[in-house]
This record gives C-alpha cells, structure tokens and sequence, in this order.
C-alpha cells in the first residue's frame, strides 16, 4: 500500500496537524514506511505466543488480608469539631 500526497494532506487534516504543501511528500514518505514497518510485523509467526500485556513478567505485590480495629479511633476523633464517647457527634437534623 502506498500513501499519495492527497492521502497524507487528508491524514493530517484529520490529526487537526498544520503541514504545508512543500513538506507533503516527506509526510507521504514517512506513513508509507510506517505501513511497510506494520506490513513486516504481519509477516512475522505468532503462533503458540502468549499475549503480554507489558515486556517484563511482574505480579503485584500482595500484603496478608487481616481485619484489624484500625487501632486509630483516637487520631481519627481528633479531627472531629465534636466527639462524644468515641463517636462523632453531629447536630440534629430531623425534628
């Protein structure tokens, strides 16, 4: 597949990219090898390759799933304008 100077001045009209008309067969050049680049990577046999979503094998690191009190009520409270028994206090709102 080649990629003439109308085809390159359309792409660039889509991609929103300003390119003046002198500067169009080195746009046309530069998309044509990259479909001859995509044209070799379709030659290639990816036959039995797993799909990756990234280059490097990496699991994320876990910690154990353990259920605590949070052990903080009092840093948390002390945040609060009014704490009452270990609780928020709040005004009333329903009469």
């Amino acid at each position: 597949m080649s990629i003439t100077e109308d085809q390159a001045r359309k792409v660039a009209h889509l991609a929103r990219i300003a390119v003046d008309d002198a500067a169009l067969p080195a746009l046309a050049r530069e998309l044509n090898g990259i479909l001859h680049f995509m044209e070799q990577l379709n030659e290639v046999d990816v036959t039995g390759v797993e799909p990756m979503t990234g280059v490097t094998p990496m699991r994320l690191k876990r910690r154990e799933d353990v259920v605590t009190t949070g052990e903080m009520a009092d840093k948390i409270l002390s945040n609060a304008p009014d704490a009452r028994e270990g609780l928020f206090a709040v005004p009333k709102v329903v009469e």
